[in-house]
């Protein structure tokens, strides 16, 4: 009997693990589930291209229709599977069938973080996670509407972007003292709040959401002791790793499902997982979870190819990126506040980087509309290679040069 891998998480993760099991000669059959009624697709262009309507549903799939029929993979959607028993190595879905696995993948993502408070369930209040979000969204982004948003990090800045550039009335609010503050460094988060001023985004710092009023649908948002009307809120302030078949199936669970760094579930050599969802051990040997592309695709990787029975270390390095009116932040590394900043460029030409050096060694680097700092700075934090940093500050030095 050929082996029977299942896929539960019809993402990011779960597109390339099919891609990666079949470019490693597996033979056996696949089945890909997924709760939504689309087969994967990008998350990032949502709360952007999508979101702005320059970019056509149909380019948000990861990979065409043919894909699945060719890699022989089945595809089960708009079904959510329910339990795992992992005594007979059966998964029950929300139907009543059960699928028999002899590897399993567990690539669940994640969900947003919902808000708590008064009129937290009023009409009007949107969130953004999947295709359905923004087409909700869409529906009601019209000029001279007035939007607020809750929550100054990526997602809440990309949309604050979008809706600038339509006319919107734009007021974000954030509980931290500066955007992006669990992301980004503080210059990066002083040339973006110019930015958003500049484009007439209203900017309400050190202020959380008390409570959404309405009669019958959103009228306004009080926060700071002040009520600012509002037509349409979204919230975005993160989101929670999908971790409860995991835990109720009995592997470990630390805000977010327990890997090595081979990617195998700890407790059950025929379980793994990928992507959101997961905590695993860093390249520093830390254990964290990261919401990235770049986690969900090269942990996928890796857990496909240790399905096979060939498991390699997974010490990538990490990358981020947000597109923002005509900016482009690229992230590699992740950053400590106690690393030792240097600034190559100048913010004001809207063209820089952010290095942070730790123990003399790039360990993260932050890159406005700069590409080559980017992709130079990702390469040696990989190498750890040591730099001096009058000389990482010195433009005259082409970045291919740098090292």
């Amino acid at each position: 009997m050929p082996e029977h891998f299942v896929i539960i998480g019809a993402g990011q993760s779960g597109a390339q693990a099919v891609a990666t099991l079949r470019a490693e000669g597996f033979e056996g059959d696949i089945t890909l589930v997924g709760d939504e009624p689309y087969a994967p697709y990008q998350r990032p262009p949502l709360s952007k291209a999508y979101l702005m309507g320059t970019m056509e549903r149909d380019r948000l799939f990861l990979k065409p229709d043919a894909f699945y029929k060719d890699a022989r993979c089945k595809l089960i959607l708009s079904l959510a599977a329910t339990a795992i028993d992992r005594g007979t190595k059966r998964v029950t879905l929300a139907d009543g069938q059960t699928l028999a696995y002899d590897k399993l993948l567990l690539a669940t993502g994640s969900r947003v973080r919902k808000i708590r408070c008064p009129g937290a369930d009023l009409p009007g209040i949107h969130y953004l996670r999947g295709i359905a979000d923004v087409d909700a969204l869409r529906a009601v982004f019209e000029q001279g509407k007035k939007l607020a948003i809750v929550g100054g990090g990526y997602i809440g800045l990309e949309v604050a972007a979008v809706a600038a550039k339509r006319g919107i009335d734009v007021t974000v609010f954030e509980a931290m003292d500066r955007l992006m503050a669990r992301a980004v460094s503080v210059p990066i988060s002083d040339f973006y709040e110019k930015v958003h001023r500049a484009a007439g985004v209203k900017l309400v710092l050190n202020t959380g959401v008390e409570a959404f009023e309405g009669s019958g649908r959103l009228q306004a948002v009080r926060a700071g002791g002040k009520s600012h009307p509002a037509d349409v809120a979204l919230v975005g302030i993160g989101i929670v790793p999908n971790v409860e078949l995991a835990k109720e199936s009995g592997l470990g669970c630390d805000d977010g499902i327990v890997v090595n760094d081979r990617s195998d579930v700890t407790g059950d050599p025929s379980i793994f997982a990928a992507g959101d969802c997961t905590r695993h051990i860093g390249r520093e040997g830390t254990a964290l979870r990261l919401e990235c592309v770049q986690n969900a695709i090269d942990q996928a990787k890796h857990a496909a190819v240790a399905m096979l029975g060939k498991p390699s270390v997974y010490k990538e390095v990490p990358w981020f990126w947000s597109d923002q009116y005509d900016l482009k932040l690229q992230i590699a590394g992740l950053a400590r506040p106690t690393d030792r900043l240097v600034i190559r460029g100048n913010p004001e030409a809207r063209k820089f980087a952010v290095f942070h050096l730790r123990e003399g060694a790039i360990a993260a680097v932050e890159a406005i509309n700069a590409a080559p700092e980017y992709l130079v700075g990702r390469k040696l934090i990989g190498e750890g290679t040591k730099i001096a940093p009058e000389r990482l500050a010195d433009v005259s030095i082409p970045m291919k040069t740098i090292a």
